[in-house]
């Protein structure tokens, strides 16, 4: 099981961590810290409130993960992704998810055309909106599994095929899907293979009340903030490859490894409240994304170690969609951010 880095970024990231000296390291990680203050700099000129949203989108984005976010509708997170993507001079796109919505309506289709002069037939591929530097799913969850598994290869591969060719998607390629939590007529769960390509799983709270003020005599005026873009992607690219040169202690690393291995109910180390509570634990892709999640939070903080602490700023995150808790624990109330709670107060 890999994450979604390829074999080439591994090697990349090696061979530059060989070469770039420990104050270069410095430099570039003080050089990401810069940038993202003035990135949310930008986005807050539209977006209020929000900053622990912020912080993290921002970490998946540097460490190349996908978000899924978790909110009623109204609360902007479209604005807010779109918002983002002007920051970072991105190209964005944005699909409705509905019922009737096909896989080519993602992917893109074959469509067949005549050259007048020679009066051939071919098939000429149109791409469609997963071509873009970050798409948003929106509302995944009213689309039935044969459409939302469209977008599984672009999320593992960075590739999409259609009419038995393979055409590769411009980096950075990252998704930020949403779901409605309070209305689920007519919807399809996403199957546990797509939940777990997402590494965070984010609620998108409601705004505290100054946060509101502002929202509404903002949006209900001619005023609209323009965005200056702070990076591109070209330079997104290099400091995505910034985090995985960033050194982590094997202290860190089994930290992160044994806190995964502890939601996993059939395994040696798992508390006797996880044997009871849960059905299934977080696969290795956990871990990952903990090493690389807590890398990222460390750079955009300006620093070059990675702490415990990063690991369990992350861990809920990051762990809430691949704990699957039983009907015992359904029928006291339990939610698997309670139990990820309790794992983390242990020592």
């Amino acid at each position: 099981m890999t994450t979604d880095l390829s074999k080439s970024d591994i090697e990349n990231a090696d061979n530059n961590q060989e070469s770039r000296s420990e104050e270069d390291l410095r430099e570039s990680v003080g050089q990401i810290a810069s940038a993202r203050d003035a990135i949310v700099a930008q986005v807050r000129k539209r977006i209020y409130g929000q900053t622990d949203l912020i912080d993290h989108l921002l970490i998946a984005l540097f460490a190349r993960g996908h978000v899924l976010l978790m909110g009623v509708p109204g609360l902007a997170k479209t604005s807010l992704v779109s918002t983002l993507a002007e920051a970072l001079d991105l190209n964005f796109n944005r699909i409705q998810f509905t019922p009737d919505l096909m896989p080519s309506d993602i992917t893109g289709t074959d469509i067949l055309e005549e050259d007048h002069s020679t009066g051939r037939r071919f098939f000429k591929f149109i791409k469609g909106p997963v071509f873009s530097n970050l798409l948003l799913a929106d509302e995944i969850n009213r689309t039935p599994p044969k459409t939302q598994a469209a977008l599984l290869q672009a999320m593992q591969e960075y590739e999409v095929s259609a009419g038995g060719n393979t055409y590769k998607l411009e980096r950075p390629f990252q998704v930020f899907a949403t779901q409605n939590p309070i209305e689920q007529e007519g919807t399809y769960p996403l199957p546990e293979a797509q939940l777990d390509r997402f590494m965070f799983r984010l609620t998108v709270d409601y705004p505290n009340a100054e946060d509101e003020v502002l929202i509404v005599r903002n949006t209900t005026s001619t005023r609209r903030e323009e965005i200056q873009p702070v990076l591109n992607a070209q330079r997104i690219l290099e400091l995505q490859q910034l985090v995985l040169e960033v050194p982590v202690s094997e202290e860190v690393v089994r930290y992160a490894v044994n806190l995964v291995r502890r939601t996993r109910p059939e395994d040696p180390s798992a508390p006797d409240y996880i044997r009871e509570y849960v059905s299934w634990g977080a696969g290795p892709r956990a871990g990952q994304y903990l090493i690389l999640g807590g890398k990222a939070r460390a750079i955009l903080d300006g620093r070059l170690t990675v702490s415990n602490e990063d690991i369990r700023a992350l861990a809920a995150p990051i762990l809430r969609h691949r704990l699957l808790v039983n009907f015992q624990a359904e029928a006291q109330g339990l939610t698997t951010d309670d139990i990820i709670a309790r794992l983390l107060e242990e020592p």
